[in-house]
């Protein structure tokens, strides 16, 4: 344990989060997949040795990503978010429908999918950290500061909203909280909240009008929220065919209300047979049933300290790249959590999001674990730059309270062979030292 602490630099608070987040995926997959496993024909411990796979490459990812200087990502993100707008174009026409939408690529070779709006969403968040970062002069200014940062929030969440409205929103207000961290005028913000709605109804309508997106879809949901609950008489065998969304809140409802506040305990779910997508959307229901109220705040509180841990990292970081950088992305791991949380007890209307490092699955852990990954790397450089200015004053102080040297002959010759030893000094700056300050 002491050589595996000393190898894992940066906030081990997050650290330790990740570890406690990874075993319960484990758990809870374990759980929930039994009988998916019975139906597909595979072995009881199938999905829990997928998950193990997806959890232990993704913990390789973020321990590579985290040793690289996050100063290297700011180059990096325009790249990776030039990739995504075609990547976004292509998945919107081209790519494989799921639950009536167009979110996932297919790569040929290795046959593996992908959700575009994942890959997209980290882009984004790097690319406008580096935005944000490099505007702060101006960034009080409407047309030179606010609507260059604005403009490729606009673009990404107007091509991912057709096929996946709920990531769109979820990825508009993420933004607009780093915007307001970011000292963007609440006015502004307050603008863009006023063309989001605008946009809605814009896309919505063109849906509705021409049959193209997911207009009925996103009708139903809406309305399967607001309307009550039906009477037990006029439920029936069909009840589930008919209305999808209400029966999967439905289940959920009953999972919850049979974990109570200490739960049925680990394995002994009873919804996890009827509950559509138990292992993965609705996971949160399955751990409260079998963990009760406590394990579900116990969950809540592991996101909640993640994020202030996150918070103290931006605080600390005397320089804005990296300090936006580790709190926009902490903010929208958090938000899709808590996102999850509330379709699980029907707060809002039923998404498509997952429960990050939680949920089964391959491809958004993996995204995930590289945005973890730069949150440590920015705190890993922290960590280490405020070592570096402990011991340059604690050295300082020693030096201060040493007894002078005499002046002798023999002293002042060591001095001079000393001093031409040391390599000669250049005033010429070194590209990270130029990088840093500026990002």
């Amino acid at each position: 344990m002491n050589q595996l602490h000393q190898k894992l630099k940066g906030d081990k608070v997050i650290w330790s989060v990740i570890i406690i987040l990874s075993i319960i995926s484990l758990v809870a997959v374990f759980s929930t997949t039994r009988t998916l496993a019975y139906k597909m024909d595979k072995d009881a411990t199938h999905y829990l040795v997928k998950q193990l796979t997806f959890l232990g490459f993704g913990w390789m990812v973020m321990y590579w990503v985290h040793k690289i200087n996050y100063t290297k990502f700011a180059k990096l993100s325009v790249i990776l978010y030039m990739i995504s707008i075609p990547l976004l174009v292509y998945t919107l026409f081209f790519g494989a429908n799921l639950n009536g939408g167009s979110r996932w690529v297919r790569l040929p070779v290795i046959n593996l999918t992908f959700q575009s709006s994942d890959f997209a969403k980290l882009a984004l968040f790097m690319y406008l950290a580096r935005l944000l970062s490099l505007r702060q002069e101006v960034i009080q200014d409407f047309k030179k500061g606010f609507l260059p940062v604005l403009a490729p929030v606009g673009m990404v969440c107007v091509l991912i909203a057709p096929a996946n409205l709920s990531t769109a929103l979820m990825l508009m207000a993420t933004c607009s909280l780093l915007f307001f961290v970011g000292r963007v005028q609440l006015k502004h913000i307050a603008l863009l909240g006023v063309a989001g709605i605008l946009a809605m109804a814009l896309i919505f309508g063109l849906s509705k009008l021409t049959g193209w997106g997911r207009a009925a879809t996103w009708e139903k949901r809406i309305e399967t929220f607001i309307q009550k609950e039906e009477p037990a008489s006029k439920k029936n065998a069909t009840y589930a065919a008919a209305d999808d969304d209400k029966f999967q809140v439905t289940q959920a409802k009953i999972a919850i209300a049979n974990g109570g506040l200490t739960g049925l305990g680990p394995g002994k779910s009873l919804q996890r047979d009827t509950l559509p997508e138990a292992y993965s959307d609705f996971i949160f229901a399955s751990i409260v049933e079998e963990y009760g109220l406590i394990g579900g705040f116990v969950l809540m509180f592991l996101y909640l300290l993640f994020l202030w841990r996150s918070i103290l990292i931006f605080r600390r970081c005397p320089y804005a790249f990296g300090a936006f950088l580790a709190v926009g992305l902490s903010i929208t791991l958090v938000f899709q959590a808590m996102l999850n949380m509330a379709v699980n007890v029907h707060l809002v209307p039923v998404t498509g999001l997952t429960l990050p490092m939680i949920s089964m699955g391959g491809s958004s852990i993996w995204f995930t674990s590289i945005a973890l990954g730069i949150i440590l790397s920015v705190s890993r450089y922290v960590d280490e730059m405020e070592g570096t200015k402990k011991k340059t004053k604690q050295l300082m102080e020693q030096s201060a309270t040493a007894p002078a040297i005499p002046e002798t002959e023999e002293a002042q010759e060591k001095i001079a062979i000393e001093a031409l030893r040391q390599p000669v000094p250049t005033t010429r700056k070194t590209k990270k030292e130029t990088l840093e300050p500026v990002l």
